[in-house]
């Protein structure tokens, strides 16, 4: 068994298996669902075992990831694609209108991984396409955030826009706090013990909560037609150029 196989099937206990499986039914049916359409091909990237693939209900679905266990999505209609995040291009056959990750980006070595990602998600959407991201906020987590071995990459709500931004994204909806951190965190203690659907989707009703319990920041991006970091090389070609124009008229 590899590392990564071996992290997460002792991560989670059965019962914080079931709740989790449990919560994100409710997730994409009173949340999720705001952001994708029936009629959209959806990619969730790291799915790992699927838990945002499997609930939401889009035309097209696919899970990407490169841990075995994601192929168990297939069994329903699932397409599924083993390779790692920066071979995406590599393996679609057409752009997606979606693409989801979840507590992934802390994942990456560094913070140039986690641009390039970016720029490869970007160049995988639609000219509509738009990137939901629910990631972990240091800046709510604290130290807990480094609880987890293989986490490598801390990022703040801001921090995460600032990378859209300079990746070629418009910010469309940025929420700071959004979810807990972790079944395994104070509110999911509690909702271990309660009736699960009723608090979660009472949760997701009432964003005060929200600003209590969350540790998770939400984003949802859209390309720009024109990338910032594709201007600034324009400009830099175009001062150069100037500079070629002004420099060949002294003479």
């Amino acid at each position: 068994m590899s590392y990564e196989r071996a992290l997460y099937s002792h991560r989670f206990s059965e019962a914080e298996g079931r709740l989790r499986q449990r919560v994100w039914e409710i997730l994409c049916r009173d949340f999720f669902s705001r952001y994708v359409s029936s009629s959209d091909t959806v990619l969730d990237l790291a799915a790992g075992d699927g838990l945002f693939v499997r609930n939401i209900r889009a035309r097209k679905r696919i899970a990407l990831d490169t841990n075995p266990d994601v192929e168990r999505s297939a069994k329903e209609g699932i397409e599924v694609i083993r390779c790692c995040a920066k071979e995406i291009r590599l393996h679609l056959t057409q752009p997606v209108d979606v693409i989801f990750m979840s507590n992934f980006l802390e994942h990456l070595p560094t913070k140039t991984d986690v641009l390039d990602l970016l720029n490869e998600c970007r160049q995988c959407l639609t000219p509509r396409g738009r990137l939901l991201i629910l990631q972990p906020n240091i800046r709510y987590v604290g130290a807990a955030y480094w609880d987890y071995i293989d986490h490598h990459i801390a990022l703040t709500e801001r921090s995460l826009a600032e990378a859209l931004e300079i990746s070629g994204y418009e910010v469309l909806e940025l929420i700071p706090r959004f979810l807990p951190y972790t079944v395994k965190s104070r509110l999911g203690s509690v909702l271990g013990g309660l009736a699960v659907a009723e608090l979660t989707t009472l949760y997701l009703r009432l964003p005060l909560l929200w600003k209590l319990f969350g540790a998770q920041a939400f984003a949802v991006a859209r390309a720009r037609a024109i990338p910032l970091n594709e201007r600034a090389d324009e400009k830099a070609r175009t001062h150069t150029n100037e500079g070629n124009k002004a420099a060949a008229s002294s003479y």
